[in-house]
């Protein structure tokens, strides 16, 4: 074999080496389902991956899932102790004439919290949720301030609400990725809480209504969230489902029924569950990497994450994410902060960058001694 046909194959083979290597990181992962709605999306709840989505940016009609941000502000106020779940609230006549689906609360009548919350949740009563914003604000105008406060706290940049329970506005409006935003805060913020979500029917005054969301009857494994409807904005759906350590969430808005809204959310939460798995990638309470620190009482800095980072992926490819370590600066001198950011961490898929973290500093180090200062000032210049 002469030299150039030697060279001729090595580079063949290379060439076939790079495209099988290549291939071993391709995502095997079908389209997703077909959805008939306005918008729609599907996330992990850990990971924040997106799996799914259409117009998601695009500014929509919450409807009642305007009620998702009311539970919101007023589970904060139950945490900070401003309100109790034992308060009794007396039902004005505004609350008592609101219109649409109702809790059949009556005019003077008191009613504890934690009923009008339950009456909120489940039978998504207008009327128990001006009760509540009332109680909470003073009156709804004033509740509806905290609300959007509320949504620019939690980054909810495309949002503004008019109301508390989602009656039609014009500068009522949201976005599906916003909606997501406020679903996740509640789950993370308030567990305990969130269990009302899965409640299927709730009794008051002698009158039953169940829960508006079907998947509670026909997956075990959805455990929330809320409904919404009006002829303007269709008929809406947040689902939130649990498989083992995996949790989705799906946001389906502007279906044309009240079956099609839940055939949609269940198509999405099949989708995420047969195709991707999450996992814990790298917890908290470890250093990720270390760096060198120069002038400082130690010479070793550790840096980690603030937060769980998870990792969401198709099924079967968890062994082919890795990762890279960005440095911020070439040098690190003392002295340093604890949480102070020092790099990132980029996570990859093969060539793909699937998630993005900040390294911060995980102890103070203080300035060393003038000697070892001295020592690190010459050894730096070389």
């Amino acid at each position: 074999m002469t030299l150039r046909k030697f060279s001729n194959l090595l580079v063949t083979v290379l060439l076939l080496s790079t495209s099988f290597s290549s291939q071993a990181v391709v995502e095997l992962v079908p389209a997703p389902p077909k959805i008939n709605a306005k918008a729609f999306m599907l996330l992990d709840y850990n990971s924040g991956r997106i799996l799914a989505e259409s117009n998601i940016e695009k500014r929509i009609e919450p409807a009642s899932l305007t009620k998702l941000m009311t539970t919101y502000a007023v589970l904060y106020e139950l945490r900070n102790g401003s309100i109790k779940l034992d308060d009794e609230v007396k039902i004005s006549e505004k609350a008592w004439r609101m219109k649409g689906s109702r809790m059949f609360v009556e005019v003077n009548s008191k009613v504890t919290v934690k009923k009008l919350m339950m009456g909120m949740i489940v039978q998504s009563g207008n009327d128990a949720t001006v009760a509540l914003a009332e109680h909470t604000a003073g009156s709804e105008d004033s509740f509806v301030t905290l609300m959007n406060k509320h949504a620019m706290n939690l980054g909810m940049v495309s949002t503004n609400f008019e109301n508390s329970t989602g009656w039609p506005h014009k500068n009522h409006y949201t976005t599906v990725r916003d909606l997501s935003i406020l679903a996740g805060a509640i789950i993370k913020e308030f567990p305990k809480h969130y269990q009302w979500y899965r409640v299927k029917e709730y009794t008051y005054n002698k009158i039953t209504q169940r829960n508006r969301n079907m998947l509670l009857w026909q997956d075990e494994r959805v455990d929330g969230m809320k409904t919404g409807h009006t002829d303007s904005a269709g008929y809406c759906l947040i689902t939130s489902a649990k498989q083992k350590n995996m949790r989705l969430i799906s946001i389906v808005t502007g279906s044309n029924s009240e079956r099609g809204r839940a055939r949609a959310s269940r198509k999405l939460i099949n989708y995420g569950f047969r195709f991707y798995e999450t996992f814990l990638y790298h917890n908290t309470d470890e250093p990720f990497t270390e760096a060198k620190v120069w002038k400082g009482e130690t010479d070793v800095l550790p840096l980690g994450l603030t937060e769980p980072l998870f990792i969401t992926t198709p099924r079967g490819m968890k062994d082919k994410v890795t990762n890279t370590v960005v440095m911020n600066e070439e040098t690190l001198t003392a002295p340093i902060s604890k949480g102070s950011r020092y790099g990132q961490l980029h996570i990859k898929l093969g060539d793909k960058i699937i998630a993005k973290r900040h390294l911060v500093a995980m102890q103070d180090i203080t300035s060393g001694g003038m000697f070892s200062r001295i020592i690190d000032y010459f050894l730096m210049l070389f």
